[in-house]
């Protein structure tokens, strides 16, 4: 077992090491702010540059008083590294000399730290974790990697620093990742990588972490090409948005697959068939159909006046440079630029031919000519994204001819609106529609690529999401997080390898990670009851926590009168509910750590109000991080992604019955389930699911 806190004397040595480390830092931050850049840029665009670069290092330096510097020390063996000591922090100190005090951990040295083992030291003689309680270093432990005697076993620091409660926004795990997270999170920048990952098991913590490193170890790269974290939804970002500024990333966008294609006003609902076929990947080629249909071959002769000279192309040759743009399928838009410097050559070869020498600048002139101009706008025409959308969807005819062989008639008759809208600005659009807008901007105009993207929850996607999202990143690289047995959404991806088809990344590599860290063992084997009945084949997560009594099953009397009946004391059973399941709130209340009350979306109302009746203040989902309550109140369809010390369960079967088949209430139950770090209390009136039912 690794010896814990074992002399006073080491503990004394590294609280003063701690203390120098942090009166390093400020003297950097110090060194930082009094950086005179005044005289030092050619102009002021570069002085405002060198300005905003100041202000950022300056904030990377910042020391966070209850985010300890460093959480973990190395003693390299005389053989490596000159046998030299480092501890391993969030990020760089260094002294007045240069010499470091604490050590990044993504750096090199520090890989040990995580991937170290008896079996592999790596030259590693002792490996030290830190304890801290409210910023303050009270214990060490020693594992000595070198010494066969002493006994392997679970760290006590680690165990503690998982369970410690959860007050407040997620927060990073960079003290505790285990060698098989360590090694998704050093990947390098040039794949994409593709994490499925069971509750608890830190899969989205895993691709905040990865993001950290990418930027660390490709700084210059993807400062130029830019990073970005998607989320599911705003609760769920406001919720992870404090793990990178920790590690001291400060310029990581984050955004949904909402606000990427945010290009009309959201107003409208689709049914759930109708939003499944706009999802399909074959709304692609109906889109790049419309999108095409547009062009017409010219039928006239093209005549360019140049001072007293007129120099004529014929329609057969202005058809031939149309039919070659078509057959290199370029971007529309960019086809289009390309028309009138087509057309402008082949006048110039014209001039050419008649002892003219033409440059540069004449061709430019000639596609600028008010007849060139008119012959592209006629052939070529601009067209605007969201009217195609516009008219596709409702258009009869024009939807008929663009997904002839490709959609039904019933599929047609399912996504045309009811009522067609007069203009854009009056459409009713819904999601699905704003992704559809989209998918043409980009058949138009190319989409920026980023550098990296993560896309946390992607197994809610649509295929046509995926490729909004792959558009983002086509000359980078992804990190997919996601678990398939937690996808709710009508068209959740049963597969990655079609999910990254879809993305534009097919080689991407498919990691599975199945220890479960965050739940305890009792709740998630409690939970996975539920998988043979939603997502076949899965594995289950094996959790290494053990936590007896962690899970407790509450069950109220079943309401009164005849199976079938009309309950006539409805409003009497659901005022007891709603007073067992606040009673379960206050005790959850007395413990230590956040509180997630989860309850079936159409339950959320009456549980406001009774919390508030009963005095008990409660935050909405993403507000954790204030500090006016550690109750939050959670639609079921919002606590994806979200964790908390204790959760009370409110009434599992109305979590299901709130979906629209009992595949997708069983996997919402499933999330709903296994939001707990801590303790989980389940209370209900209703009969519980039969999947639940031991087997």
């Amino acid at each position: 077992m690794p010896a814990y806190a074992p002399d006073p004397a080491p503990l004394d040595r590294e609280r003063a090491h701690l203390a120098a480390s942090r009166a390093a830092l400020r003297v950097m931050r110090q060194d930082a702010e009094a950086l005179d850049i005044r005289d030092v840029a050619a102009n002021w665009v570069n002085a405002a540059a060198l300005e905003a670069a100041k202000e950022l290092r300056v904030k990377e330096l910042a020391d966070l008083t209850h985010t300890p510097l460093f959480f973990g020390r190395l003693d390299y063996l005389p053989t490596a590294q000159e046998g030299q000591s480092f501890h391993i922090g969030r990020r760089h100190v260094h002294d007045a000399h240069g010499d470091p005090m604490v050590v990044d951990w993504r750096a090199p040295v520090s890989q040990p730290f995580y991937r170290a083992s008896r079996k592999d030291p790596q030259h590693i003689g002792l490996r030290r974790r830190f304890g801290y309680t409210g910023g303050i270093l009270t214990a060490y432990e020693d594992e000595h990697l070198d010494d066969p005697a002493e006994q392997s076993g679970t760290s006590r620091l680690l165990q503690e620093e998982i369970e410690r409660p959860r007050v407040g926004p997620m927060r990073d795990i960079v003290a505790t990742i285990q060698p098989e997270q360590d090694e998704i999170v050093r990947s390098g920048l040039g794949g994409t990588v593709c994490v499925q990952g069971g509750p608890g098991t830190g899969k989205t913590a895993v691709g905040l972490h990865r993001v950290a490193y990418l930027l660390y170890a490709h700084r210059e790269r993807l400062a130029r090409t830019g990073t970005l974290v998607i989320g599911p939804n705003r609760s769920f970002l406001h919720y992870i948005e404090q793990v990178l500024p920790a590690l001291g990333e400060l310029e990581v966008k984050q955004a949904t697959v909402a606000d990427l294609v945010a290009h009309v006003e959201i107003r409208g609902a689709d049914e759930a068939p109708a939003a499944v076929l706009k999802g399909d990947a074959r709304m692609a080629e109906v889109l790049r159909r419309a999108v095409r249909s547009h062009v017409t071959l010219p039928a006239e002769p093209l005549m360019v006046v140049r001072g007293s000279r007129r120099w004529r192309i014929p329609a057969y040759e202005l058809e031939e440079l149309v039919t070659e743009l078509l057959a290199r399928d370029m971007r529309y838009g960019a086809a289009r630029d390309a028309l009138p410097q087509r057309i402008a050559h082949a006048v110039l070869v014209r001039m050419e031919q008649s002892g003219e020498a033409p440059d540069d600048r004449v061709q430019d002139a000639v596609a600028r000519n008010p007849a060139v101009k008119a012959v592209v706008k006629a052939v070529w025409p601009a067209v605007d994204p969201a009217k195609l959308v516009l008219r596709l969807l409702s258009d009869p005819e024009f939807l008929a001819a663009r997904a002839e062989g490709v959609l039904s008639a019933e599929e047609q008759r399912t996504i045309l609106w009811q009522k067609p809208a007069r203009s854009v600005r009056a459409a009713k659009w819904s999601a699905a529609d704003a992704v559809l807008i989209d998918e043409a901007a980009d058949l138009i105009q190319r989409t920026h690529s980023l550098g990296h993207v993560v896309l946390d929850e992607a197994q809610d996607l649509s295929p046509m999401q995926y490729r909004a999202v792959g558009r983002r990143c086509t000359t980078g690289s992804a990190t997919v997080l996601g678990d398939l047995a937690q996808g709710t959404t009508p068209w959740a991806t049963e597969s990655w390898r079609e999910a990254l088809s879809h993305l534009g990344k097919p080689e991407a590599v498919v990691e599975e990670l199945t220890a479960g860290f965050r739940v305890p063992r009792e709740v998630i084997a409690y939970a996975s009851r539920l998988l043979p009945h939603m997502s076949p084949g899965l594995a289950a997560v094996s959790s290494v926590r053990d936590a007896p009594g962690s899970l407790e099953i509450r069950a109220l009397p079943a309401p009164a009168g005849p199976a079938g009946a009309v309950d006539a004391t409805g409003a009497a059973g659901t005022a007891e509910l709603d007073a067992a399941v606040l009673a379960a709130c206050v005790e959850s209340l007395r413990r230590e750590g956040s509180i997630g009350l989860i309850a079936a979306d159409s339950r959320i109302p009456a549980l406001s109000a009774a919390l508030a009746a009963a005095g008990l203040p409660h935050l909405d989902p993403g507000a954790e991080t204030t500090a006016e309550s550690r109750l939050t109140l959670v639609p079921a369809s919002l606590a994806k992604g979200l964790e908390y010390d204790h959760v009370v369960l409110d009434e599992p079967s109305l979590v299901v019955a709130g979906e629209p088949d009992e595949r997708t209430g069983l996997r919402r139950l499933y999330v709903a389930l296994t939001r707990a770090v801590s303790g989980l209390v389940v209370v209900h009136r209703d009969p519980l699911p039969q999947q639940l039912a031991r087997t």
